[in-house]
Order: C-alpha cells, then sequence, then structure tokens
C-alpha cells in the first residue's frame, strides 16, 4: 500500500470572481491508476468560502478530472465540482452549467496575466515611482530589455505539460510583464478543467518567488493594453460547413445576447473592453475577417481552409470563469443548425 497526496481543487463562492481553494487528502492505495473512479467524495466548510451558513456548513467535492502533480512525491491535482449536501449542484458551480454531454464543442483558450512582484505590487519591469518604456517592443520579446519574467514562465509551461495538459504555448504580451498561455482541449468541461489546472500551478508556483498573478483584465491604467482570456472554440458545423453565409449566421447568433455574454465574461471588463488596445467596445458587438478589434473574430485560415475551422471570441477577460463563458458560447451556437 503506498500513500498518495491528493490535492482537492475547487471553486469558491465569491461573486462575481471566484477564487481558487484547495486541501490536500493523504491515502493509502494498493496499485493507484489515478482514475477519478478510484476517488471518492469529500466536504469542507462552506461557510469558510461563502458557500453555507455555519449553522449548515458542509458543502461536498465531487472529482471530476485528475492529473499528476509534477511537483509533488506520489501527488494529484484534482479538479472538483462543489455539490450541496443532498448532491445537487451548487450555485457557484459553472461547470455543471456546461450542456456539452457529447463533447461536440472545442475549446482554446488564451490566458493573458500580469507577473506582479509583491514588494512593489506592480507588473514586472515598472520601476517603482515611473513607467517603463511604451507598448510596442514587449510583445514576443527577446533580451533582458524587454522580457521579464521569461524562467518563471517556462517553468510554469513544463509544469503544465508534466501534469498532461494540453498546453499548447506562451508567449510575452503586449504590456511589460505581461504574459500569456494557451490551452485546447475537446469538450467544454475539459477545457475548463485544465485552465483552471493550469491557473492553479501558475498561482502556486508564486509562492517560491515572491510574485503573485494578477488577472484582472486591466491592472494598469492608461495606455496600456489589458488582460483577456480569448475563446476560441468550434462545434462540428463550424469545423464541417464549408459556409460563409453559415459562419456569418453565427456570428450573428451572439448579437441579441451581447448583455448575456458579458455578464459572465468577467469583472472590470469594461474597464478593458474600450474599443482600443485590440479591443470593441463593451457597448457595441460587431464580427469580422481576422479583424482584431471586433467582438468575435473569423480567423484568416478557417477562410483560406473554406470556412472549415472556428471562431474567436475577444471578449472574455482574464478573470474570467472559463466554464461559464464555454457554457454562455454553447447556450448561444448550439441552437444554429
Amino acid at each position: 500500500m503506498a500513500k498518495i497526496k491528493l490535492e482537492y481543487i475547487w471553486l469558491d463562492g465569491y461573486f462575481p470572481t471566484q477564487n481558487m481553494r484547495s486541501k490536500t487528502k493523504v491515502e493509502e492505495h494498493d496499485d493507484f491508476k489515478g482514475t477519478v473512479e478510484e476517488l471518492g467524495l469529500w466536504s469542507f466548510d462552506g461557510s469558510s468560502t461563502k458557500q453555507a451558513s455555519g449553522g449548515a456548513s458542509d458543502c461536498i467535492l465531487k472529482p471530476v478530472a485528475i492529473y499528476p502533480d509534477p511537483a509533488r512525491v506520489n501527488g494529484y491535482l484534482v479538479m472538483t465540482e462543489v455539490l450541496n449536501a443532498d448532491g445537487t449542484p451548487h450555485v457557484s458551480n459553472g461547470r455543471a452549467t456546461i450542456e456539452d454531454d457529447d463533447n461536440d464543442f472545442w475549446f482554446g483558450f488564451e490566458q493573458e496575466y500580469f507577473i506582479m512582484d509583491s514588494k512593489t505590487q506592480l507588473p514586472l519591469g515598472f520601476p517603482v515611482g515611473g513607467y517603463p518604456g511604451p507598448q510596442g517592443m514587449y510583445y514576443c520579446s527577446v533580451g533582458g530589455k524587454n522580457t521579464f519574467g521569461r524562467d518563471f514562465v517556462e517553468e510554469h509551461a513544463d509544469l503544465c505539460i508534466d501534469a498532461g495538459l494540453n498546453f499548447e504555448g506562451i508567449n510575452q504580451e503586449v504590456a511589460s510583464g505581461q504574459w500569456e498561455f494557451q490551452l485546447f482541449a475537446k469538450g467544454a468541461k475539459k477545457a475548463g478543467d485544465e485552465i483552471w489546472i493550469a491557473r492553479y500551478l501558475l498561482d502556486r508556483l508564486t509562492e517560491k518567488y515572491g510574485w503573485y498573478i494578477e488577472y484582472h483584465p486591466k491592472p494598469v491604467k492608461g495606455d496600456w493594453n489589458g488582460s483577456g482570456m480569448h475563446a476560441n472554440f468550434s462545434n462540428s458545423i463550424l469545423r464541417e460547413c464549408g459556409s460563409k453565409e453559415k459562419y456569418a449566421e453565427i456570428c450573428e447568433a451572439f448579437r441579441p445576447v451581447t448583455k448575456e455574454h458579458i455578464e459572465v465574461y468577467g469583472e472590470f471588463n469594461e474597464q478593458r473592453l474600450t474599443g482600443l488596445h485590440e479591443t470593441a467596445s463593451i457597448n457595441d458587438f460587431s464580427w469580422g475577417v481576422s479583424d482584431r478589434g471586433a467582438s468575435i473574430r473569423i480567423p484568416i485560415i478557417a477562410v483560406e481552409k473554406g470556412y472549415h475551422g472556428w471562431l474567436e471570441d475577444r471578449r472574455p477577460s482574464s478573470n474570467g470563469d472559463p466554464y461559464k463563458i464555454a457554457a454562455r458560447i454553447i447556450k448561444t451556437v448550439k441552437p444554429v443548425k
């Protein structure tokens, strides 16, 4: 019998921006295979996470995905859903609202973020009491003059790959100290699971650097890019239709529910979606081919392949919940046949 460390991870009840919580369960297993089916339910004090009252504080953690923990011996990362004591999904459980049981929807999320120095509470590369050089030279840069935090970002990428996530890339972004990673999954729930696990690894890694991650969509006010989490998505229709008209129909399906999408695309997003810095205004809706200033972009690759591909919703913010974002996109796109 070997002892294993199971890190149960869940989302708390803070609204509208939820936080990750986790705790470790040590179990003895004989020939553990690392599957969800081998795991049991667990409970936690929901009164400490805004998910229950003190008089009835138990909430249930239901394992939904498991990954090797590359930073622990015999460790595993367990993504969970929060349930009420009666086994029904908790109101904070966005994953349970996703209607994609057949995994027809594929998602690729582009997670942007700022690396912040805990001492100065400024992004890396920002001097105390001043500003670095203007934007222009930081995006995909190389060299110590314009690139800050590369060792940290590389370490995070290795952790994600070693954990078995479908990690697809990294790059420094437009502002100093701003980076991005990309993840792709076939299935909306799996895509959400992997983004949250990648965020967990990112946040945990900062503990040894004396830094923290800022997911606020506009942490540096002024002429600096904000942070988003662009949602690239497709279903069988987008992948197979070969129709310019069908792509237009799907894009137009978003127009009458613009408000409903913005409501779940992240807190403080109005500070980022201004119509500047490669964004569309939060008050407008638009779409276009290869247009990074539109709400939804039709990638030029999809057009060149005869309208076989995907769409990119550029509005979700960096602090958005990928479960809720995916659920809303599916609700809009699924009725289009």
